[in-house]
Parts: C-alpha cells; sequence; structure tokens
C-alpha cells in the first residue's frame, strides 16, 4: 500500500490494515485446523475470506487468542452467523454498509474487507449442484433412469466457502 498524502507536518506514514490481517491470520488458522481443504485451493480462499469477513464485521476481538482457545460465546456467534440457513449475505451487506459510513477515509482494513466481498460476490466456483442430487440409489424409484454423473454449476465464491468456514468453527 502506499502511504497517503497528508498536509501535517509530521505526517502519519503508512497506515497497515492490521485488523483485517489479524483476522484474515485467525480465519486461516481455523480452516488449517479443521484440515477440511487443500489450502491452496479457491475454495478454502473462499472459505477464509468468507469466514474472515464475519470475523471482521462482527467485531471480532482483534487480540483474541489462538483458534483453539476461542471463548465458547464467540465460537457460538460464528457458528450462528455462518449457518446455512441464515442471512449471511445481507447481514455482510448491511454491515458493509455502516462500517462504510462510520470509517475514516482510505481505511485500509475496510477496503481490504470489502475487496474480499467482492471477490466472494463476483467469483464463481465450478460445484456440485446439490439442488439436482436425486434420492439415493436404493430410494429411487425402479424405473428411474440410473445416470450417475454429478451435475456441476457455477457458485458464486461465498455460497462455498460460507459452509466450510462454519464447519470449521464446528471443529474448533
Amino acid at each position: 500500500m502506499r502511504p497517503e498524502d497528508t498536509d501535517e507536518a509530521g505526517g502519519n506514514g503508512l497506515r497497515v490494515p492490521t485488523t483485517w490481517l489479524t483476522t484474515e491470520y485467525l480465519a486461516d488458522e481455523l480452516l488449517r485446523t479443521g484440515d477440511l481443504m487443500e489450502p491452496t485451493t479457491l475454495e478454502f480462499r473462499a472459505g477464509r475470506d468468507a469466514l474472515a469477513l464475519t470475523m471482521f464485521l462482527c467485531e471480532f476481538p482483534r487480540d483474541a487468542p489462538a483458534p483453539r482457545a476461542l471463548p465458547e460465546p464467540r465460537v457460538d456467534e460464528l457458528r450462528v452467523l455462518t449457518a446455512y440457513e441464515g442471512t449471511w449475505r445481507s447481514w455482510i451487506c448491511e454491515r458493509l454498509a455502516e462500517s462504510e459510513r462510520c470509517a475514516e477515509p482510505g481505511d485500509p482494513d475496510l477496503a481490504l474487507a470489502r475487496a474480499a466481498w467482492r471477490w466472494l460476490e463476483e467469483t464463481e466456483l465450478l460445484a456440485a449442484d446439490l439442488d439436482a442430487i436425486g434420492p439415493a440409489p436404493w430410494e429411487a424409484p425402479a424405473d428411474a433412469a440410473g445416470g450417475d454423473q454429478e451435475v456441476r454449476i457455477w457458485t458464486p465464491a461465498w455460497q462455498l466457502g460460507l459452509p466450510l468456514g462454519h464447519l470449521a468453527v464446528h471443529l474448533c
């Protein structure tokens, strides 16, 4: 990041997004500890970004201890926020808008949070279409066509990352 231009004599120097970086690190550690996905995959990135964004916007403590020692109320809060049935996407949009209203201009933490959200929204990953999966073979009618082909669709990254983050929270 480039230093900000200032008219003040002392200048504030470079503003480092320590809040976002700490939150992203905690999300990364939760996912690595859960060992749910290879850290080099786009799915892992989606999970890390979704979890980091959730933690950042729910004002997760920035000085939190190692992921294995997260306080139970915080773990419960993350479980609720990342639950599939929840309204995570609308909650994220509302909290980002609120954060933008309250933040100082050029806030580097918020800039990284917005970039993560933009990536989660705009990036699509090829995944199994869970809605197209039919009944188990032993539950299927005898006259049903036995197509064993997996149906895959392009899915916004957040829709894959959110359940991954949720699972990681459950495993911590």
